[in-house]
């Protein structure tokens, strides 16, 4: 079947931790992929948090991707993801959430949730193919503008287990009421 597209080049990347130097490049793919983007001071905050990790994808010493996520006892929470519009399609979000599935271990953290605005159809399928499942919607979850989300989570091995009591938190909508 031809879809009109040429298939992109797959981009291979190094995956290292977010530093202070990566926030001009995080600001602009964030800017670029999101209507109600984060801005400097919500990386900030959310950085400045002891749980809270910042991972950038580099190729070519340019940052063309970004994560951001919690450590809780029994998972790892996705709060901000990001491949620059220019590199998307090319395996650079597969290789981050790869990096990510690989913090997880069968005795200690077993899942990696996330939420996902319901009109983001591409995230939405991308996390699918990545065997990420929807597992509920959380309603108005978006204060910007009252979106609901999909809760989709990511398991290994036979984690059958309670799940943690813990709803996830609209972290930016927390840090702006707290100010």
């Amino acid at each position: 079947m031809n879809t009109g597209r040429t298939p992109k080049e797959l981009v291979k990347v190094h995956i290292r931790w977010m530093i202070r130097r990566d926030m001009p490049e995080v600001l602009q793919t964030e800017q670029e992929s999101f209507e109600y983007a984060w801005t400097e001071e919500d990386f900030l905050k959310c950085l400045r948090q002891r749980n809270c990790i910042g991972m950038v994808a580099e190729h070519a010493e340019k940052v063309v991707g970004f994560m951001i996520y919690e450590l809780h006892k029994a998972k790892l929470h996705v709060l901000n993801f990001a491949v620059h519009p220019a590199v998307r399609r090319t395996g650079v979000g597969r290789q981050m959430v790869a990096k990510l599935v690989g913090k997880l271990s069968s005795h200690r953290r077993t899942r990696i949730t996330l939420a996902v605005r319901e009109t983001n159809l591409p995230a939405q399928l991308f996390f699918k193919t990545l065997e990420f499942r929807a597992t509920k919607v959380l309603r108005g979850y978006y204060e910007d503008s009252g979106e609901d989300a999909f809760l989709m989570q990511y398991r290994i091995g036979d984690d059958t287990g309670p799940d943690e009591a813990e709803e996830p938190v609209n972290r930016i909508a927390q840090y702006h009421e707290e100010n």
